[in-house]
C-alpha cells in the first residue's frame, strides 16, 4: 500500500476527535444496523488497545520459506535460496 503524502496525513489526523466521536455514536446507536454497530466497536477497540495478537506457529517441524526478492533486485543481486532447518539456528542470540 503507497504512503499517503505527509500534508494528507497530517490533516486526516486534524478530524481524529471527530471520527472517534462518529464511532463510538454508531457503537452506541440502537438504529444503526447490528454489522455497522460491531464495525464500529472494533474500530474503536483496535484504535485505542492494538489489534489482537495473531498467533504464530514456532514449531521447528514447520517449513519456512522466505524470499527477498525486492531488496536484492534493486541491489543487482539475483535472488538466492537458502535451505536450513530451524534446528540449525540452535539457541543463537538475534542480531
Amino acid at each position: 500500500m503507497a504512503k499517503a503524502p505527509l500534508e494528507l496525513r497530517s490533516l486526516a489526523r486534524t478530524h481524529t476527535a471527530m471520527a472517534v466521536r462518529t464511532l463510538a455514536l454508531v457503537a452506541r446507536s440502537p438504529k444503526a444496523p447490528p454489522s455497522a454497530r460491531v464495525a464500529a466497536a472494533e474500530a474503536l477497540l483496535s484504535r485505542g488497545w492494538g489489534k489482537p495478537v495473531q498467533p504464530v506457529d514456532t514449531r521447528a517441524d514447520t517449513e519456512l520459506k522466505i524470499t527477498i526478492r525486492h531488496i536484492m533486485g534493486e541491489m543487482g543481486m539475483d535472488p538466492k535460496l537458502i535451505e536450513g532447518d530451524c534446528a540449525d539456528l540452535g539457541d543463537q542470540p538475534a542480531a
